[in-house]
């Protein structure tokens, strides 16, 4: 008998990003980061039988059930085992050559760190494992067994933002020489005697910025972010909108950053008479500063406070 998912997935700026993709009944539309369906069905109900939604997802359990809540919509909605990095390919493959809206929900889902043996969590003992898609070779286990020195201290400080890097990685190597740094709880126990306990912004966990950086370096969550904001922008018609929401400021700096080379025109030197570049806006921004959940949704959904949501609109 199959086992049955339990993917707890509640959508954060669920309205938000539905107002803000500015959805049309026959449109195009991909979902880059389908999860548990949550933002997906919703767009999926705002299609008619000429609309087209495009479900994506790396994780094999998320594509399960995102195809089993997507299942009623019937050829409306298709879901497809892939990083949101492939989009191009993805769309050639189906002939799509114009789409009228992305969505991105970035960073880790509800049901990944809530599924202990993925070892998301820094509250559960689990394998280190950290793997979105789970054909992915690198894993946690061996970032932390056998990168060297330099290129620990060099994701902790850059993805993880810690600061106390060089006594945490002297703890790893130290560890690591006695016997194979297996689990998740036995990296907790060494952060423990790196990070001071007070060190924890706004009382995190001191092991937060450690397992976020290596969820980082395991799935190369940054690298696919401004490549695929540039061939949505490509396939998109005019009109059409792309909503990003981001957990961290690495990603939200990346977002906004992208957005702003998108919205750009000349970069000639004001010296030149002409422009010889030929560069031209493709983007307008639809509002400058980002979107943040209501004290309501905060409420009702803790994971939703470090949200943002940023909407730009192809030209």
């Amino acid at each position: 008998m199959e086992e049955k998912i339990y993917f707890s997935h509640r959508p954060v700026l669920l309205d938000e990003c539905i107002e803000g993709l500015n959805i049309r009944p026959d449109g195009t539309y991909v979902d880059g980061t389908a999860g548990g369906a949550g933002h997906s069905a919703v767009i999926a109900s705002h299609l008619n039988d000429s609309g087209k939604l495009l479900a994506l997802d790396q994780d094999d359990t998320a594509v399960r059930v995102a195809s089993e809540r997507l299942a009623p919509f019937g050829t409306r909605a298709e879901v497809v085992h892939s990083n949101f990095k492939n989009l191009a390919a993805v769309c050639a493959e189906r002939g799509i050559r114009q789409i009228d809206g992305l969505l991105l929900d970035l960073g880790v889902s509800s049901y990944q760190l809530d599924t202990a043996e993925r070892g998301f969590s820094y509250r559960a003992d689990a394998p280190l494992d950290m793997r979105m898609n789970r054909q992915n070779p690198l894993t946690a286990k061996k970032i932390v067994n056998e990168y060297s020195e330099d290129a620990l201290r060099r994701i902790l400080y850059e993805y993880g933002e810690e600061r106390y890097d060089s006594r945490l990685v002297s703890n790893i190597l130290r560890a690591r020489e006695l016997a194979p740094i297996e689990t998740t709880g036995e990296l907790v126990e060494i952060i423990k005697r790196s990070v001071p306990a007070h060190s924890g912004d706004g009382g995190h966990h001191p092991a937060m910025r450690t397992f976020q950086a290596l969820r980082i370096e395991v799935n190369a969550e940054l690298d696919v972010i401004a490549p695929a904001i540039k061939s949505a922008v490509g396939l998109m018609k005019p009109g059409g909108r792309i909503a990003i929401i981001t957990f961290h400021s690495l990603e939200d700096r990346i977002v906004k950053q992208t957005f702003a080379s998108l919205t750009g025109g000349c970069t000639c030197p004001k010296s030149f008479p002409i422009c010889v570049c030929g560069n031209r806006p493709q983007i307008k921004l639809v509002s400058r500063k980002p979107i943040l959940p209501s004290e309501g949704e905060l409420k009702e959904n803790p994971r939703s406070h470090s949200a943002k949501l940023r909407v730009a609109e192809k030209i």
